[in-house]
């Protein structure tokens, strides 16, 4: 049995996603659930999130097999094969791969051998190498008995984000309310589609060939990739944009939504209050973002020790209850699908 996993995704930067993950993955562990986090994204930035500068550069500058998301797979990229990865303990239930700037230098490797997992022999290294990602991900998993993988990705669409979404269940899409968020919404749902069809021709044809014969023993992710909805980021009000102007990409997000990633054929205005595919308006928390950077910890874990007095304190409870109320949202809509 393998854990959900469930990424969050957007082609267009700058939405706010991984301050979104810390702060679910902090809810959920909360609530009781097992939860890994894996940083797949080159950047590193979940990573830096959650530990500091000093343990990131032992990580980096020292590598061990696995003690990375790039060590783990690094030796496919060679001729060996991937190593345990070693997680680093956040709290009792919360566990995360650390992610690496390395990781970068395993796109070509993806890259190269997505083509070559087509042929009609010599498939087991294609697939091996393709599914890397979902295979360290539930090794992880295993280790801790997670009952959720939450995934933090780059935003692009390159052969690195093909093979953590090949590895995915479950996608969550954070957006801002501008133009580009728009139109990355746009690109996103075919080439979700795309990725998920190519993936099946993968799999039928792994499971025709002999090499699937000679090899009983290797797990393949489905690549459901089944999007269960966005979260639109609260705007900030600036002088030289009124709010009207943030209000016509907001009215506009959820016949995109409808129409490029669940390929429905929307009416041309479908109501933006009460939409059941958003998830969540998140809010900016303001001056509470970098008090809890500067204290490393979550919004909701502040207290008057950190400066979280007057307004702020209650700010702290609020962020308390919306990640509460997100994280029941998504777990009962995850729960919902696995019970199908």
């Amino acid at each position: 049995m393998s854990a959900p996993v469930l990424t969050f995704f957007n082609n267009k930067g700058g939405v706010g996603k991984t301050s979104l993950i810390y702060h679910l993955a902090w809810t959920l562990a909360d609530m009781g659930k097992s939860v890994l986090i894996a940083d797949l994204d080159p950047q590193a930035n979940l990573t830096a999130a959650f530990l500091d500068e000093d343990k990131i550069e032992v990580l980096w500058n020292d590598p061990k097999p696995g003690s990375t998301i790039y060590q783990a797979v690094k030796p496919l990229t060679g001729v060996g094969d991937i190593a345990n990865p070693l997680l680093r303990k956040i709290s009792p239930n919360l566990h995360l791969i650390p992610g690496d700037v390395e990781l970068s230098g395993f796109e070509d490797t993806l890259s190269t051998e997505w083509p070559g997992s087509m042929g009609d022999n010599n498939l087991y290294r294609p697939m091996r190498i393709l599914s890397a990602f979902w295979q360290v991900m539930q090794l992880g998993a295993d280790q801790i008995d997670a009952d959720i993988i939450l995934v933090d990705i780059g935003p692009n669409l390159g052969a690195i984000n093909r093979s953590v979404l090949i590895a995915t269940d479950y996608v969550v899409i954070p957006l801002g309310a501008d133009l580009f968020s728009l139109q990355g919404l746009k690109n996103l749902g075919p080439t979700l589609r795309s990725w998920k069809s190519l993936w099946k021709k993968r799999i039928d044809n792994w499971n025709d060939s002999p090499d699937a014969n000679g090899h009983p023993d290797l797990r393949l992710p489905d690549g459901g990739m089944h999007p269960i909805g966005y979260l639109c980021q609260q705007y900030g009000v600036r002088l030289d944009r009124p709010v009207k102007a943030y209000d016509k990409w907001v009215k506009r997000i959820p016949s995109v939504y409808r129409a490029a990633v669940l390929n429905e054929n929307p009416p041309s205005q479908v109501p933006a209050t009460g939409d059941p595919h958003c998830l969540a308006t998140i809010k900016h928390y303001r001056s509470l973002i970098p008090m809890a950077q500067e204290h490393r910890k979550p919004i909701f874990k502040l207290t008057a020790a950190d400066g979280a007095i007057g307004g702020h304190a209650g700010a702290v409870q609020d962020a308390r209850r919306d990640f509460q109320e997100l994280a029941c949202k998504i777990t009962d809509l995850i729960e919902a699908l696995e019970d199908i």
